[in-house]
């Protein structure tokens, strides 16, 4: 039988991260990056107290890939 055990994560102070929003950004329709040592947190600019998504440093490089390569483009 398969066992899950809940290990403790810390979880990052974000309201002392350094927020970044793209230099392209020119419309209400951006999110903002603060990337840390081992993660990086993505959140929407428009609600920043809202919720926070959370990349490890992998899976960040992985959807900037897919991005870039506009396997996320919408059709």
């Amino acid at each position: 039988m398969n066992e899950i055990h809940d290990t403790p994560t810390a979880v990052p102070d974000l309201a002392r991260m350094t927020w970044r929003k793209s230099s392209r950004s020119q419309t209400s329709n951006c999110v903002e990056v603060a990337p840390m040592p081992a993660m990086v947190a993505l959140r929407d600019s428009k609600d920043r107290s809202g919720p926070v998504l959370l990349f490890d440093r992998g899976e960040w490089r992985s959807f900037l890939a897919a991005t870039k390569d506009g396997r996320l483009d919408r059709i």
